[in-house]
């Protein structure tokens, strides 16, 4: 049996992770605006430029062990194309090209909004390098809007993996982001990510600060 002390504890420990209207507390997330850009597997790496290619890093994320690459790809749609596109590395294991729904009209496919890593039953495209060219079948997406958070940031906030929750921006065109996803991971930093086009929507940049209200 809990004694009552215990009782008290725990239900201490939760209040402190929920505000008067039963909603988690507001928690504080800097945002990152992801602009195009395609994660590659190390055999289409090696198609479009060379045997052996290794990715050679230009700047690091703001997710531990995650760069910007030097390297660039042409894709290539039905309807276009859309020069230097930036690999992100390291190596996946399998291509994925992340764009925004502005991007696609260019392009002419009709990408679907997946949490990264899921591909199934989305449009391809043909991703052209230096060397050689990939045909993919799959694998155009609009990233979801996610939170990426670290099991300890995650505890703070009281958040958990897989949650889904509401964000809130600031500035003249503050908007209210719905159903953004978390990931936790001690592999992660905390980081909001949203796509260019919703960026400019909310008029937010890198860094800006944003709430978790819901």
């Amino acid at each position: 049996m809990i004694d009552e002390n215990q009782v008290k504890t725990i239900v201490a420990e939760v209040l402190k992770c929920i505000d008067l209207r039963g909603r988690i507390k507001s928690g504080s997330v800097p945002c990152g605006v992801s602009n195009r850009h395609i994660h590659v597997s190390q055999a289409d790496l090696e198609t479009l430029f060379g045997k052996g290619y290794t990715l050679k890093e230009m700047k690091p994320l703001s997710q531990p062990a995650q760069f910007a690459a030097e390297e660039t790809v042409l894709l290539v749609g039905p309807k276009g194309s859309i020069e230097k596109c930036r690999i992100l590395g390291p190596v996946r294991p399998s291509t994925q090209v992340e764009i925004s729904m502005t991007d696609s009209f260019k392009l002419g496919v009709k990408p679907l909004v997946k949490d990264s890593g899921d591909t199934a039953k989305t449009p391809g495209c043909v991703v052209v390098g230096p060397v050689g060219a990939v045909t993919l079948k799959e694998g155009v997406i609009v990233a979801a809007r996610h939170i990426h958070a670290s099991t300890k940031d995650a505890a703070q906030l009281g958040l958990k993996d897989l949650d889904r929750v509401s964000v809130k921006t600031g500035g003249v065109k503050s908007v209210v982001f719905n159903n953004v996803l978390v990931r936790v991971s001690d592999k992660f930093a905390l980081d909001f990510h949203i796509d260019t086009d919703e960026a400019n929507a909310a008029g937010i940049k890198n860094g800006d600060m944003v709430e978790i209200i819901a």
